[in-house]
């Protein structure tokens, strides 16, 4: 009689297994358009937040699946999601689903376990700029650039002039410079399991298989599978998503689209899918 009414019962009463909350983690990294919101800290901050606010949770559970993107906001979500396992003393299980690549595995990173999909892709650790060059282009349709500065570097790089050998070398060392930042912090939490592969820090990427075999992730598994084995059978586990608005959003009387916002958000569309695509995915 108590089993059948358990589920009715307020709270703790109505369980029992222990909750661990999931926070998803998805998609590229800073890219933003009007239409299409990148991750950022200030996108998952709250839905961390919460998540880790659980006291009797035994850990929180994050699932990544990300190309990439912004290493800064890449950096500050680890950051994040460290403090607050520290602040809260909660373990953090991560597991991979399609892709934690470049700036998606530097927030994997922040888990005491990684756990990842014998297919999933894992890697790319490195730093990329790409773009295009237009000077020979625009000579071409007679167009004539003009560009007014205060500061000789201003336009370094300038996709609408002839490149030059100092900015590539001046671009090539910031690169440098952040690369060593996210080697740092892959010897920093997982040193004492990587191996000694030279490939593994030149951009390449690998299987979830083989990451396990080069200590970039733990095991392979599943998140069902592997937090009930864990915590046992009656686990429930728990998805926290940002909070929704008490306020619900008007109907558009009408449709505005400016130039301006539509170009960016074309550009913005294309970054995204070349780096989702650079994965075969």
């Amino acid at each position: 009689m108590l089993k059948s009414v358990r589920k009715f019962l307020p709270g703790k009463l109505g369980r029992k297994g222990a909750v661990v909350p999931v926070v998803r983690l998805h998609g590229p990294i800073g890219l933003a358009s009007p239409l299409r919101p990148g991750m950022s800290l200030s996108t998952v901050a709250s839905p961390l937040e919460r998540a880790f606010s659980h006291k009797d949770a035994p850990a929180v559970a994050l699932i990544v699946n990300s190309p990439g993107g912004s290493p800064v906001q890449s950096r500050l979500i680890f950051q994040r999601i460290r403090q607050l396992a520290e602040e809260k003393s909660k373990d953090v299980l991560v597991f991979v689903e399609d892709v934690a690549a470049s700036g998606g595995y530097m927030i994997a990173l922040a888990g005491d376990e990684i756990i990842a999909d014998a297919t999933s892709i894992v890697g790319s650790i490195g730093v990329v700029a790409a773009g295009f060059g237009f000077s020979d282009l625009i000579g071409r349709l007679g167009i004539e650039r003009r560009v007014y500065t205060a500061g000789e570097k201003k336009v370094v790089l300038d996709p609408f002039q002839p490149e030059r050998e100092e900015d590539v070398v001046h671009l090539r060392a910031l690169q440098q410079e952040v690369h060593e930042v996210f080697i740092e912090m892959v010897r920093a939490r997982r040193g004492d399991v990587l191996s000694n592969s030279p490939d593994l820090f030149s951009g390449l990427f690998w299987t979830g298989r083989t990451a396990r075999d080069l200590g970039l992730v733990d095991r392979l598994g599943d998140l069902r599978s592997v937090v009930k084995e864990r915590f046992g059978k009656e686990t429930e586990l728990r998805l926290v998503g940002a909070p929704r608005s008490i306020f619900p959003r008007r109907p558009s009387v009408g449709i505005s689209v400016s130039t301006e916002g539509l170009a960016d958000d074309l550009v913005a569309a294309a970054e995204i899918r070349a780096l989702w695509a650079r994965f075969g995915l």
